[in-house]
């Protein structure tokens, strides 16, 4: 199966970045293997983490299956285009479909796009991982790499409208392949997060500091912003799981009553 689709959307994005004039800056390239597989752990910011993040693999011209959530397959426009481009669905009701065929990916040579922490981390921070991530890449006897993604955050997260102004720097961060030491995958998932929690202080540090003032809503608490802690992040994402559970009873009685 060729990847047209796939190309055709990187088109469109460096296109888009172009219009948006991003500066981008990407280091560790060089730590991307030439054809063999490896798990990409990714930090989650915002909506748009995906597409920066498979930049980096791009300038040594590799691609990156990313793990999604299945609605994004059941939309009519983007189910057609994460399909052409052989992402994988992820049912988080019943993830071992997902888990299976994204093992299976690895172990043919491609690299795929995970998102350990599961949502946008609202603190901006690194929050608590899952263990797919390190058990995947045990399992299909690959590497993982960090990549940690810095501003992506200031063009469309949550709890905050867009901001498609231009002129905004991304910071893309590849650490080195690594496989973490531990007896059970909780343990080299804790390594894993303190791997990428560094990469993360060094990425904020590094950011020009004239695109984050002191008191920046985009900025962690613990660096000076306004962006709520780590703890009242939970609070908030306890918060969006009731809404959401509550806005699929209601769904569910609707449609109940619809055929009483």
């Amino acid at each position: 199966m060729t990847d047209l689709t796939y190309y055709s959307i990187i088109g469109a994005a460096r296109t888009w970045f172009k219009a948006m004039d991003f500066r981008f800056q990407i280091t560790g390239e060089e730590h991307i293997p030439a054809d063999a597989g490896a798990v990409l752990a990714i930090n989650h910011v915002s909506y748009v983490d995906f597409i920066m993040a498979g930049l980096g693999p791009r300038s040594v011209n590799r691609l990156t299956r990313f793990m999604a959530k299945r609605e994004t397959f059941d939309h009519p426009v983007t189910g057609p285009i994460m399909r052409n481009c052989k992402h994988i669905s992820v049912d988080r009701a019943d993830g071992q479909a997902s888990y299976d065929e994204a093992v299976r990916y690895l172990r043919d040579g491609e690299l795929v796009g995970v998102f350990p922490e599961a949502t946008i981390s609202r603190s901006f921070l690194i929050k608590e991982l899952k263990t797919g991530a390190v058990r995947m890449a045990e399992d299909a006897d690959v590497p993982l790499i960090p990549l940690i993604l810095w501003g992506t955050q200031r063009i469309m997260t949550k709890d905050h409208p867009r901001d498609l102004s231009r002129h905004k720097t991304i910071s893309i961060t590849i650490g080195e392949p690594f496989r973490p030491e531990g007896e059970t995958a909780v343990e080299k998932t804790k390594v894993l997060h303190e791997h990428m929690s560094a990469m993360l202080d060094k990425a904020i540090r590094e950011y020009p500091p004239e695109e984050q003032p002191p008191g920046s809503w985009w900025l962690p608490e613990s660096y000076g912003g306004s962006a709520p802690t780590p703890e009242r992040a939970k609070e908030l994402d306890r918060e969006e799981l009731k809404r959401r559970a509550e806005k699929r009873r209601a769904k569910a009685e609707a449609a109940r009553a619809k055929k009483a």
